[in-house]
């Protein structure tokens, strides 16, 4: 890459730090070998006052720069328009977007705020990479603003098909806006299928071959690039003192007992419900497993101010009670429910410890936890993944046990056939999930993705 990366997100991460999260630790390597730019949101929310306050500072040569935004800003930008409309249409849950609370002009706002800003730090060589809905229009606001340089946008969570996209009001200049960009990243097949079927029926668009389309006087590439974990590090992690504690701590507790892993968001798009349900069902079609199969849910706390967390965590938490009432024993209880973070250092340590993991979003952009859980498993006595089949990753990992977690009861079956799964059979699936996590992993995801935005056709407009 010849010039500087930007890095555009609405958080931004210090690659240095050893918690940083999974972009944080994608695009560290390329910042820090380009004398790269960070640029976002700082996460600071100021009562009095106009958005727009820049911070900066130094992590070893890459730049972090961070804009705080005003109350009202952050409130319609984000817990609004980002997260009460394109969240829930993007997982395609209708029924909880809130179309009609006026978030969309404060959406368009900040990101006209953070293109402007942007503008002033940008030398003519940069080469932005902006990342997830909360930015979707920032290509278009910086063209507008007269940038020429090369832009590529990366998009995180799926991307619905064509009718439910068009039930935004304003999915029109959504997607026109994703026609300023040169390059547009997505998880997975299904979603190029979707972009490329909304914009040829609902935007006329003209498809040029090699995954270009011609629309609004521009043309765009769309491409899947499934991201990917960094295996050695999380592998590596494993072997710290920590994830080796809590992996003696849990065989010794656990040792009688069969563990069943569920780590996630506490996010309506995570079908615990459902999962949990289908453990239910599991418990009471297969008794086998009393006193045996235990499931560790642990659900980190999200968006707790909005009304539809605040329902799924009283949800899991009746069922969770439920499950314990019905089937537990002095000595067994089978739930154990943690809504709490759990640090990332743990986890090598609680997959490890897991026979199997249940990964069943009803829907979801790709699902790192289904691979983190691959990486840590021991290759000679390894768990199995349950898989839903709306996660993007189902598309990467074939070899796990795929399941719709809408049926419980077919989810029960193959959980209890991961339970009771022959050593032989682990070991071979698990190898060609490691291999195939290892050949796509997030160093592949960053480099062809960045290669793909220098290569993509510069169309004039």
């Amino acid at each position: 890459m010849a010039g500087r990366l930007v890095v555009v997100s609405n958080r931004v991460g210090d690659p240095r730090k050893p918690a940083a999260g999974g972009l944080a630790v994608a695009v560290g390597e390329a910042l820090a070998a380009s004398g790269g730019l960070w640029f976002g949101w700082s996460g600071k929310v100021v009562e009095q006052g106009d958005s727009g306050a820049m911070h900066s500072q130094q992590s070893g040569k890459v730049t972090l720069a961070t804009l705080d935004l005003n109350a009202a800003d952050h409130e319609a930008y984000y817990e609004g328009y980002s997260n009460r409309v394109l969240w829930p249409v993007f997982h395609y849950r209708l029924d909880l977007a809130d179309f009609e609370a006026g978030f969309f002009e404060g959406y368009q706002r900040v990101n006209r705020l953070f293109a402007r800003k942007l503008m002033t730090l940008l030398r003519p060589n940069d080469v932005i990479w902006v990342h997830d809905y909360h930015l979707i229009p920032l290509a278009a606001e910086l063209r507008a603003a007269g940038c020429t340089q090369r832009i590529g946008f990366f998009l995180h969570i799926p991307l619905p098909p064509p009718l439910i996209l068009a039930a935004i009001p304003a999915h029109e200049w959504l997607m026109r806006s994703l026609f300023a960009y040169d390059l547009v990243g997505l998880q997975s097949e299904a979603d190029v299928e979707h972009f490329s079927r909304y914009v040829k029926s609902e935007a006329g668009a003209e498809p040029l071959g090699d995954d270009h389309y011609r629309a609004f006087d521009r043309q765009v590439r769309a491409r899947a690039f499934p991201i990917g974990i960094d295996v050695n590090e999380f592998a590596a992690l494993g072997e710290t003192a920590e994830s080796m504690e809590i992996r003696k701590t849990l065989h010794e507790q656990y040792a009688k007992r069969q563990l069943l892993i569920g780590v996630d968001r506490l996010d309506y798009s995570k079908g615990l419900p459902q999962r949990l349900r289908a453990f239910r069902r599991l418990l009471a079609n297969y008794p086998e497993n009393l006193k045996s199969a235990t499931l560790i849910q642990v659900a980190t706390p999200t968006r707790e101010g909005l009304n539809a967390y605040a329902d799924i965590r009283r949800e899991l938490e009746g069922l969770s009670g439920e499950i314990n009432g019905e089937f537990g024993e002095l000595d067994w209880m089978p739930v154990r429910y943690i809504h709490r973070t759990l640090a990332r250092r743990r986890l090598p340590g609680l997959y490890r410890a897991g026979r199997v993991a249940l990964v069943t979003p009803l829907r979801d952009g790709m699902n790192l936890v289904a691979k983190e859980f691959i990486a840590a498993q021991d290759p000679e006595d390894p768990g199995v993944l349950v898989l839903s089949r709306f996660a993007g990753s189902a598309e990467q990992l074939r070899e796990a046990l795929l399941v719709n977690p809408y049926d419980t009861g077919a989810t029960a079956e193959a959980v209890q056939r991961a339970l009771r799964m022959p050593l032989g059979e682990r070991r071979e699936r698990h190898q060609a999930l490691l291999t195939r996590i290892r050949e796509q992993d997030v160093h592949w995801w960053r480099i062809s993705f960045l290669r793909a935005l220098e290569e993509a056709e510069r169309a004039p407009g």
